[in-house]
């Protein structure tokens, strides 16, 4: 499978003009977005997929005006009938287990893969939705069956309706309002209060986006700098005088102790790999697939020069420098012909037979390793010693 080349346009509007004037600025309704666009998920897929207990998934219900929150899985029969009216199926992650969702996901790859998260698709009845409510992230709203009526707004009074399982906003207050069809897209920057409602049964696909929070890398940062920091010296006060408050902390200590720990300071290197940690990290629900019979390293080695590698659909490889992590696991690359091959591999994640060939030995173990946890696949025929 090839990855499939990221848009340059949406719609007529091309992708740097978008970036330029919307992006994390305004919203934006784009009519055909994306033309002759098919959904990459029937709702048949969505329900099988929502009965797995590797899938994250929730039902959100508002029968007689009162709403109702369930996660999943829903085993066959725990849905509510498709006839019935106001009630939503809310699948996360399917580009990690539906190969045409993911291709929709690449589609969006002009934006930076530390900042894409998944494809979540929502499935509705007619009237279904989860309410009037306010993101901390960018989305996309791609309609790709049927059709839902969004309502936006920006409003400071944020106040949520108590004692809901979902975080409705008390008073939303829009100001505009479109109806999607397929092809049609809407973005959202965080902040914009926003509701869609589905006009009969519908799919919305969301391309979801991370934005690390500061607070997050900052446990992470002092674990890290705890195990390699040295701070030559110790405190000395030759000048100490007599005092008469001996439970009080000497303002001389506590100047000494300020200039000594200001002398360890984040590099850029640090922000790098906090962020490279944190943003390959796949999701708690996320489990790889091992191969059942893994090849042992030389004929690996042989059959990714023959046949090539692609990423697990699941796998999170990011860079910079002379640094990358996959999956959360930081480390350097060795030399230079490793980095053109891993940067190539984050680039397209895949590698054809050709880049493979000159393989180094060093890399070909760290590949190995790869395989066998399930994050890369060789491309093509079985891979089995079968």
């Amino acid at each position: 499978m090839s990855v499939p080349r990221p848009l340059r346009a949406l719609g007529k509007l091309p992708v740097e003009e978008f970036m330029r004037r919307y992006w994390q600025k305004r919203p934006l309704l784009l009519r055909q977005a994306i033309p002759a666009l098919r959904s990459p998920v029937a709702p048949e897929r969505l329900f099988a997929l929502a009965a797995r207990d590797e899938v994250e998934s929730r039902l959100v219900t508002a029968f007689g005006g009162r709403w109702r929150l369930a996660h999943g899985p829903f085993a066959a029969g725990r849905l509510p009938s498709l006839r019935r009216h106001g009630w939503t199926l809310l699948v996360q992650g399917v580009n990690l287990h539906d190969e045409a969702a993911d291709e929709l996901l690449a589609r969006f790859r002009f934006l930076p893969d530390a900042r894409l998260d998944d494809l979540m698709a929502s499935y509705a009845t007619d009237g279904g939705g989860v309410g009037p409510h306010v993101d901390s992230y960018d989305v996309f709203l791609v309609q790709t069956y049927g059709r839902r009526r969004w309502r936006i707004g920006r409003q400071r009074d944020l106040r949520l309706v108590s004692g809901l399982p979902l975080k409705i906003l008390a008073d939303f207050r829009p100001t505009h309002e479109w109806v999607l069809e397929p092809g049609d897209l809407l973005y959202l920057p965080p902040g914009v209060a926003h509701e869609g409602v589905a006009l009969g049964q519908c799919i919305t696909c969301s391309i979801g986006f991370r934005a690390p929070a500061w607070q997050e890398l900052v446990e992470p940062w002092f674990t890290a700098l705890a195990e390699r920091a040295r701070i030559d010296g110790r405190y000395r006060d030759p000048q100490l005088r007599p005092t008469r408050r001996p439970g009080q902390l000497p303002a001389e200590m506590r100047a000494a102790a300020l200039q000594a720990l200001g002398r360890i300071r984040p590099t850029a290197r640090d922000a790098a790999r906090a962020l490279l940690a944190q943003l390959s990290e796949p999701k708690p629900h996320v489990a790889f697939d091992r191969p059942a019979r893994p090849l042992g390293a030389a004929r690996f080695a042989a059959a990714a020069r023959e046949r090539g590698l692609r990423l697990d659909a699941r796998t999170r490889l990011l860079y910079d420098g002379a640094d990358a992590a996959i999956n959360g696991e930081c480390f350097e690359f060795a030399d230079r012909r490793a980095a053109a091959l891993l940067r190539a591999l984050a680039d397209r994640r895949a590698l054809d037979d050709a880049s493979l060939r000159a393989l180094d030995s060093p890399l070909l173990a760290r590949l190995h390793e790869w395989y066998v946890a399930g994050w890369l696949h060789l491309r093509g025929r079985a891979e089995t010693d079968a």
